[in-house]
């Protein structure tokens, strides 16, 4: 990290990850590994220790395991094997200097960590961490559906497993992924019960994801109703996301109809961090980070990204997430990155006299862990 006072002064900074997943407790083999450290699939014929992603792990991450700076992947794998799941988990979450976690728990297509077992993972060394819980309702809508429940009774059988869900102990917040399933372009009206009810005959009829229009749009208004922070994910994601169709910009008419209701926290937001950025300043509720985007370009491009998403940002609407999923490197990473970025940003502004000390201490604070701790309604300190 670099010089200077606001530097010092993040590096200091017990983060809030506001959107993050659990972690693979298993050995990885080099193809799940790989597999891991990109968005889409499998590449035959090349790696992904030859991204942008994959170079910062061998450049930044090696070290956290023992290793010197860009050891050859082969490397680095053996390390890690050598170390095991648990203390690799140990080091990078420790590394991340993380104290609150914010984990959707809603994609699981393998074994990861629960939000206790992460926070007790990071909390190995000396440090009380603290893990909420973040409700996927796309989740909660198929586990309705699969449990069986006719057309007429879907709507009054979802609200009642969503209201379920989010009144467990350590629920602060709800996420949908309409991103992956629909898009935006949405009709951003709420949906009739009629609508409701032909719409779900036909999704029950065929089964499989949550995925028809009528029925996500029911889904976020009920997410609305429920009166919790709304995680929705934006811009960059799975090749199953049609990246023109999830520009948060889609979502005005629909952030028009719920003003003075929930926060809406717009995730990754990358290529969209501009947009996003003028929802955040003409919205009221509405949030954002850069989380998933950041371990993606790595700390090299860190500063570029913060600074698209704070050209126009209110100081008050940044969040810091990791969005790490799978392997605990991208805790290490998400920080890090998050950490330089923000402080170069920050840091140059106060040595160009745009920005007083004080301020760029106050607004470093606010985005690494207090703009969360109020969005959330988090006790302070956790």
């Amino acid at each position: 990290m670099g010089g200077g006072p606001v530097h010092e002064a993040l590096a200091d900074l017990e983060l809030v990850d506001h959107h993050c997943h659990g972690v693979v407790t298993v050995p990885l083999d080099r193809p799940d590994f790989e597999a891991l450290l990109t968005e889409g699939g499998r590449w035959p014929g090349t790696t992904t220790f030859d991204t942008p992603a994959g170079v910062a792990v061998r450049r930044y991450c090696a070290p956290v395991l023992g290793l010197e700076r860009h050891a050859p992947a082969d490397v680095y794998l053996a390390r890690r094997a050598e170390l095991g799941p648990a203390e690799v988990n140990r080091r990078f979450l420790a590394a991340a200097r993380t104290g609150v976690f914010c984990v959707d728990t809603g994609y699981t297509p393998q074994p990861l960590t629960s939000p206790a077992e992460l926070a007790a993972a990071a909390g190995a060394v000396a440090q009380e961490v603290v893990a909420y819980e973040v409700v996927r309702l796309e989740s909660v809508a198929e586990a309705v559906a699969g449990r069986g429940v006719d057309a007429g009774g879907y709507a009054d059988a979802f609200r009642s497993a969503a209201l379920d869900a989010v009144r467990r102990p350590g629920v602060v917040g709800v996420k949908s992924v309409a991103a992956y399933r629909t898009g935006f372009v949405l009709d951003p009206a709420r949906p009739s019960d009629a609508d409701v009810t032909r719409a779900a005959r036909r999704w029950l009829a065929r089964g499989g994801r949550l995925d028809d229009p009528v029925l996500v749009r029911h889904l976020l208004w009920t997410a609305v109703d429920l009166g919790l922070p709304l995680q929705l994910h934006t811009g960059f994601g799975d090749p199953d996301i049609r990246l023109h169709s999830v520009d948060p910009a889609h979502l005005t008419d629909w952030l028009r109809l719920i003003a003075g209701t929930i926060p809406v926290l717009l995730l990754h937001c990358w290529p969209y961090q501009r947009q996003a950025g003028y929802l955040a300043a003409v919205f009221e509720q509405v949030y954002l980070d850069v989380g998933l985007t950041l371990h993606h370009v790595g700390p090299a491009r860190a500063r570029a990204v913060l600074e698209e998403a704070l050209e126009i940002t209110p100081f008050r609407k940044l969040l810091y997430s990791s969005d790490a999923y799978g392997v605990a490197e991208f805790y290490g990473l998400g920080a890090l990155a998050f950490r330089r970025g923000l402080g170069e940003l920050l840091q140059d502004r106060v040595d160009a006299d745009e920005l007083a000390l004080a301020d760029a201490l106050r607004l470093a604070r606010w985005a690494a862990a207090d703009n969360a701790r109020q969005v959330y309604r988090l006790p302070d300190g956790h």
